[in-house]
């Protein structure tokens, strides 16, 4: 072979990993996919998107209302992106009510690390803000997009809700429900989605999610039943038919499509348009390239998984940013933006010391490997046995209790339907000139 032929195959080598590593990530409810080894540009995704950066001035802000130091999520940029927080922390400041809203597409038993994200989050926020909370199971969605039947979409709503109940919510302030079962038992749900998708028209919606003429209709429909528990007229039982109390969304990034198209219709309603606050994607046992599925039962960590199993599992399968020998790594160093048991520990180690020790000796090469895939196996192992004790004491009729329709307690007195509140205002205002 010339010399001429090697050089042009170097060349041409080249101009293809220049062209992969140009190529735009896919972000859509659906599909995640990246070309980098370190996964999804989030600064090309917060500008394609329009949202904004979490920077150091709204976690000041945050820590300054709230009166103790955010989650370590914030601080790591695990929650990155968001739509209006800095309106939701007036509001709070202002001891006006808002409400947080979160949800589970139930496709399996089983469900991941990566599925539990947002309910840690979600728990801190509603401890911190002592506000209701709502989180939506869409069997409906799994029945349309799987090869699933009604009866077992419906089943794994509630075998997931016990999964999610265990990480620790407020019985009193969380209602958790089924799309396939609320949907029969509240008008005003059912009314919400109505009038959403009288909004929006076929274009707009194909436009937005991607679909095709090929797409049941049920999938057209979809996205307004998703947009509807942004609304607090959708829970009359828990917001006595108010509808101008707002939302927050904790949230993956791939979801803010349906939530765009919801701030887009909000105001034509007359609601409040919800505040969002994104995460990142939690990569799979392969790395960020590769896609988790349920149906890949080593692609992550279960939460049903043995010790035996998270141990074998990251062994065998975590991909490695360290060098090849331990003469390459200690010369070289880790790569920690690669490596998936570093990206695991920033997800679920709480200790910022231990970390930051972790990252510089993992970056200089002194650390190797094996040690810290040991280091994260412990964590692991403990996290996921204490989610399983949670769990097992998470019975049919506990379920039952969070998805029962039923007032909540929370810290705002005066959320009262509208006739109320005027009525009580201007009684206010009588007695107070009188005092005058």
């Amino acid at each position: 072979m010339s010399t001429e032929i090697v050089e042009q195959a170097v060349q041409d080598l080249k101009v293809e990993e220049k062209n992969l590593e140009e190529q735009e990530d896919v972000v859509d409810p659906w599909n995640v996919t990246s070309s980098s080894d370190a996964g999804v540009n989030y600064d090309k995704l917060i500008v394609k998107f329009g949202s904004s950066k979490i920077d150091q001035d709204l976690i000041s802000r945050m820590e300054s209302i709230i009166n103790q130091p955010v989650h370590y999520f914030l601080r790591r940029g695990i929650f990155f992106s968001h739509r209006d927080m800095h309106t939701i922390l007036t509001l709070y400041e202002q001891k006006k009510p808002f409400f947080l809203y979160t949800g589970r597409g139930p496709s399996s038993e089983a469900m991941h690390l990566g599925h539990l994200i947002p309910f840690v989050f979600t728990k801190w926020l509603q401890d911190v803000f002592n506000v209701p909370l709502v989180i939506q199971m869409t069997d409906d969605e799994k029945f349309l997009w799987k090869d699933l039947t009604l009866e077992e979409a419906n089943r794994l709503a509630y075998e997931n809700a016990k999964d999610i109940i265990a990480c620790g919510f407020d019985p009193e302030k969380t209602f958790l429900f089924s799309n396939l079962d609320f949907m029969g038992q509240c008008s005003n749900f059912y009314k919400n989605i109505c009038r959403v998708q009288k909004c929006v028209n076929v274009n707009q919606v194909k436009n937005i999610f991607g679909f095709t003429d090929a797409d049941c209709i049920g999938k057209m429909g979809f996205p307004a039943i998703q947009a509807a528990p942004s609304f607090s007229s959708s829970f009359p039982f828990i917001f006595n038919d108010r509808k101008d109390i707002p939302c927050l969304i904790p949230c993956a990034i791939d979801q803010d499509p349906y939530f765009r198209m919801t701030r887009d219709v909000a105001p034509r309603l007359g609601f409040q348009k919800p505040a969002l606050i994104h995460s990142v994607f939690f990569p799979a046992l392969q790395g960020a390239k590769s896609k988790m599925s349920a149906s890949d039962v080593n692609s992550s960590i279960f939460l049903t998984d043995s010790p035996k199993q998270i141990k074998d599992k990251i062994n065998k399968y975590a991909f490695s940013g360290g060098g090849q020998t331990v003469e390459e790594h200690r010369a070289n160093g880790g790569n920690c933006d690669v490596d998936v048991s570093f990206q695991y520990l920033k997800f679920f180690m709480d200790n910022d010391e231990r970390l930051e020790e972790i990252r510089k000796t993992y970056t200089s090469g002194e650390l190797l490997t094996g040690f810290l895939k040991k280091e994260l196996i412990e964590v692991l192992q403990k996290l996921i046995a204490d989610h399983q004790q949670r769990r097992s004491q998470v019975t049919d009729q506990v379920v039952r209790q969070y998805m029962q329709p039923r007032k909540l307690k929370f810290a705002w007195l005066h959320i009262l339907p509208n006739n109320l509140v005027s009525n009580l205002t201007s009684s206010l205002l009588m007695i107070s000139n009188q005092l005058l």
